[in-house]
């Protein structure tokens, strides 16, 4: 069969000289001169004890690799958002909602009380993320608080009097992480390059 997989290999000059050579050097490196390069998910690439290589491709792709078309849900097809360093993984989703561009979702938040006696300063609950329309495009980051209230709700279940303090790394805003971060982005992401970041 007879499949392009050339359409697949980086090309993107943003992507090449701030995604992937800082940090990031073997994103797309397999191991294989006819792979290096291409945008694959590692994940589905795989090579066994003798240097076989065998790659995991959805029939949905092989269809438009076979035509010679970028598949829709392809990496290559402007849907790579790269790797954050392991210095971001403990971001909090409220630090991720101050440093996003575009706000998309209304997040109601629900918290009960624990019933059980031997704990009763324990917690529980979830989160539901709602869709809608993009009510607001940031012009500034980070977001105020002010920004945030609108498309965050939480609810308190409980027969005891509520103490904040309980839900403290919940919704934990660190400034120091938020700053960085945003460094990061203005220097990783084409899109907060023009971004103008308040540092106060």
């Amino acid at each position: 069969m007879d499949l392009n997989l050339d359409i697949l290999r980086i090309e993107d000059e943003f992507i090449i000289t701030h995604c992937i050579v800082q940090n990031l050097s073997s994103e797309f490196v397999f191991g294989h001169s006819v792979l290096d390069g291409l945008m694959l998910c590692k994940e589905g690439v795989m090579c066994d004890d003798e240097d076989r290589y065998r790659i995991c491709i959805c029939n949905t792709c092989m269809s438009s690799l076979c035509v010679h078309h970028i598949p829709r849900l392809s990496l290559a097809n402007n849907l790579y958002h790269g790797q954050l360093p392991s210095e971001f993984s403990d971001l909090t989703w409220i630090e991720e909602m101050v440093c996003a561009i575009f706000c998309a979702t209304a997040h109601v938040t629900r918290l009960f009380q624990s019933q059980d006696s031997a704990t009763p300063h324990v917690m529980y609950g979830n989160t539901c993320a709602h869709g809608m329309n993009v009510v607001s495009t940031a012009s500034v980051l980070p977001r105020t608080p002010a920004d945030i209230n609108d498309a965050l709700s939480v609810v308190f279940i409980g027969n005891q009097n509520f103490d904040p303090a309980r839900i403290y790394s919940l919704f934990h805003v660190r400034k120091t992480k938020i700053r960085c971060f945003l460094a990061f982005l203005k220097r990783h992401n084409w899109l907060y390059q023009s971004m103008e970041i308040d540092s106060s």
